[in-house]
């Protein structure tokens, strides 16, 4: 009798599934989408487990699975919000000089406040620490396409920061 590939998974489940609802819970701060997520984490390693040739399955590589439902999610969001959008952002200014030092719970406040296109982008590449290539893979998009996405993204986290911050005073 062969072993279902996927039992590897159920023996890190317990130490693993506080990790990835982790991970994702502080990406999105929405318990209900984290949890959905995870979810959809869990039922997607079973699935990549049972493929030929498949990884080994690991905390990390979990994450990464994780990593990929999340922007799935935002890219679904992000199609969504776009069919109902009737006004084209601005185009953005090509250098971002902004030095500041952040303060965290309003700079999540307003990450949680933008598109997530942008969120995603800006999650991506400056929480987990992702190169523009890399956050382009995820995000399906050229690295151009990319590059110009963070900088519209950056522009607008730093004038919503700098609005909210005008109303902390």
């Amino acid at each position: 009798m062969h072993r279902d590939p996927a039992f590897a998974l159920l023996e890190t489940y317990d130490a693993a599934l506080p990790e990835v609802y982790g991970y994702l819970l502080s990406r999105c701060g929405n318990r209900a989408l984290a949890e959905e997520l995870t979810s959809e984490t869990f039922l997607g390693a079973v699935a990549a487990t049972r493929k030929p040739d498949a990884p080994a399955v690991s905390i990390p590589w979990l994450i990464g699975v994780a990593r990929h439902k999340l922007a799935d999610h935002w890219r679904r969001r992000e199609r969504e919000q776009r069919g109902l959008r009737l006004v084209h952002e601005a185009e953005p200014e090509s250098v971002d000089p902004w030095d500041a030092e952040l303060d965290a719970l309003r700079a999540r406040q307003v990450l949680a406040a933008m598109g997530a296109h942008h969120r995603a982008a800006l999650t991506l590449r400056y929480l987990d620490g992702l190169g523009v290539p890399d956050v382009a893979e995820i995000l399906d998009r050229t690295v151009h396409a990319t590059e110009a996405l963070l900088v519209r993204a950056r522009s607008a986290f730093r004038a919503e920061y700098e609005r909210k911050e005008g109303c902390d005073d």
